[in-house]
Formats: C-alpha cells, sequence, structure tokens
C-alpha cells in the first residue's frame, strides 16, 4: 500500500488560477514592450530608407547639375528619376519616358515594388492592388497651394496666386545653391501613408476634396487648413481621392508629392481650381520622418509650431526659425 507521503501532489484550482494570472499579468507587461521595440525598429528602417532616398537625390544632383523635377509633363514623379541611384537601373530600362506615365507600356514598371519606398509601418500598402506599386515617401512642394505652376492669363482664377516654393514641383530644375535658406533648414523628403483604394470606403489617408457646392476656395494656407481640419473624412461626400501612393510612378499630389500647409499627420485636402493641402502622414507615435536637403534625417512632433513647419517647406522664404 502506498503512504500518503510518497503520493504526488497536485496543484489545487486556486492554484492554478494563481498561475494563470500570474502569466497573462507577465504578457500584459511584455506585449506593449515588444511592440515598441518593433515600432522602433521600422521606424529606423523607416529613417534608412529616407536616407538612401536623399542620397540618391543628391546622386542625382551631382550627375546633372540639378534636383529632378517633383513631376514632369508625362506625370513622372522624382522617384522614376532616382532609379539608377537606387540601384534600380532594370527597373529604369522597364520604362518608355516619352510616353504618359499611365501609358500601357509603363504598366510593368508600374506594378514593381521597390523596397526603399514602402515604410513597414503602413500596413496598408498590402492592400494596394497588385498592378500599383506603392510609396510612403513624397518630395516637398513647398508651403503654398498651387498645384502646378501660376497661370498667366489674367482671366484664370489662380492668376496671380504664389509660385511654388520648395524644391520640386512641376518641371522644376532646382539647384543646391537656390536653396538660399539653407540645405539643413530646408525640407526634401518626408512620409505618407497610402489610402483605402476603394472610393466607398473612408480612410483619414484619402485626400478629401473640398468642391464647389461646399463653398471653399482657400486663397491662403491658413484658410486651407481651417477649411481641412473642419471636414471628417467619414463623409463621403467629401471623398476624393482615395488612391493615394500608388503608383510610385505618378508625379502626383496625393501619390509622391506633399505641401506644408498643415503641420505633420493633420488631414489632407484638395480644393476648387487646382489648389491642394495634402500633408506629412506615418504610423509612428506622435509624428513623422523628414529628411532635410543637406541629407539628415530627423523626426518632427506633431506639435511643432506651424509657423516652423511652414518655414521648413520653403527654400527660399528668409523665414527665421529654431530647428526642432
Amino acid at each position: 500500500m502506498t503512504s500518503s507521503s510518497a503520493r504526488r501532489r497536485a496543484f489545487t484550482l486556486i492554484e492554478l488560477l494563481v498561475v494563470i494570472a500570474i502569466i497573462a499579468i507577465l504578457i500584459g507587461l511584455l506585449l506593449p514592450a515588444v511592440q515598441k521595440v518593433r515600432e522602433a525598429a521600422a521606424r529606423m528602417s523607416c529613417q534608412n530608407n529616407l536616407k538612401q532616398f536623399a542620397l540618391a537625390l543628391h546622386n542625382y544632383h551631382d550627375a546633372n547639375g540639378k534636383l529632378p523635377p517633383g513631376h514632369d509633363d508625362n506625370n513622372f514623379s522624382t522617384h522614376v528619376y532616382i532609379l539608377p541611384y537606387i540601384e534600380q537601373a532594370n527597373v529604369c530600362n522597364t520604362m518608355n519616358m516619352m510616353m504618359p506615365y499611365s501609358d500601357p507600356s509603363n504598366a510593368l514598371t508600374a506594378a514593381t515594388r521597390i523596397k526603399i519606398f514602402i515604410c513597414p509601418s503602413d500596413p496598408g500598402t498590402n492592400a494596394v492592388p497588385a498592378q500599383w506599386a506603392p510609396t510612403n515617401y513624397r518630395v516637398n512642394q513647398g508651403n503654398g497651394l498651387l498645384w502646378g505652376l501660376p497661370p498667366s492669363s489674367p482671366s484664370n482664377v489662380n492668376y496671380g496666386m504664389p509660385a511654388p516654393n520648395g524644391p520640386f514641383y512641376q518641371d522644376s530644375t532646382v539647384k543646391l545653391t537656390d536653396i538660399t535658406d539653407g540645405t539643413s533648414n530646408t525640407a526634401m523628403v518626408s512620409e505618407a501613408l497610402v489610402g483605402s483604394f476603394n472610393a466607398g470606403v473612408p480612410n483619414p489617408n484619402n485626400t478629401q476634396r473640398l468642391g464647389q457646392a461646399v463653398g471653399l476656395y482657400p486663397s491662403t494656407p491658413d484658410e486651407a487648413y481651417a477649411m481641412c481640419q473642419s471636414v471628417g473624412y467619414q463623409n463621403l461626400a467629401y471623398n476624393g481621392m482615395s488612391n493615394t501612393g500608388a503608383p510610385w510612378t505618378y508625379g502626383y499630389h496625393s501619390t509622391t508629392i506633399y505641401f506644408h500647409v498643415g503641420p505633420p499627420n493633420s488631414s489632407s485636402c484638395m480644393y476648387p481650381s487646382g489648389r491642394i493641402g495634402t500633408a506629412a502622414r506615418s504610423n509612428h507615435t506622435n509624428g513623422v520622418n523628414l529628411t532635410l536637403c543637406d541629407g539628415s534625417t530627423r523626426f518632427i512632433s506633431n506639435s511643432i509650431p506651424l509657423a516652423t513647419w511652414r518655414a521648413m517647406g520653403s527654400k527660399d522664404g528668409g523665414e527665421v526659425f529654431a530647428m526642432p
């Protein structure tokens, strides 16, 4: 007969519940730490992508004596121009730049994913249709509203509006010496998140359209920012551009170009008569990564003073400000 002292002692129900509770607490403490480490790694990867992007822009400048355009007459993006400088010459060779970016001969290129164009913190890039490869990085057009160049005809509603004052815009040929505010004070490339790619699905990363029916015709960045913030992205009546961030071959205000109209992670809007205010946006906590024209990369908080953010958007505004 086995003695009671030799019997195996089992866990009581209370002891089991205590162990489970302790494990649950440990998991609860561990998961946020794992998530923080994962996001820190993604943020560093994103910063490295931006640095490579900026280096390619500088190498293009060295070879051509100017920065590439924000978009050309066939609507090819800045991204297209730097392909040979990011070891993507083979992709570049698949393109027919004599035809518009949307020509069927350029479909293969538009569907080709380029690793350094994608931030790992944006899960939305995985939902982009296969025929459109995305980008999370956009070049800076400046702190004005006008998409394109000022019209020469006084009868045009945009006549007299300020020209783009950033390094990248339609057919731009900016030299680093033209950046009189200083390359260390002027934004070059920042981030943006892709949209829903479905006009029937609201998404904060879509570009809202504030059309004529609403009567919103901003004449200044302040007016544009206030109008844009007053419209919720949930209202599909204002859903203007859901295909934001793709394809990277398309030089467009909601794909490869951003503006310093609203602060980081504010809403993006398009207004009547070609006035635009697409914002830098990211999934990083409380801000966005930004690369300056000298190639340095830093993290910019959402709470940056708007005047400072706008000053960083212009290349030759002569603003005096403290770099954050």
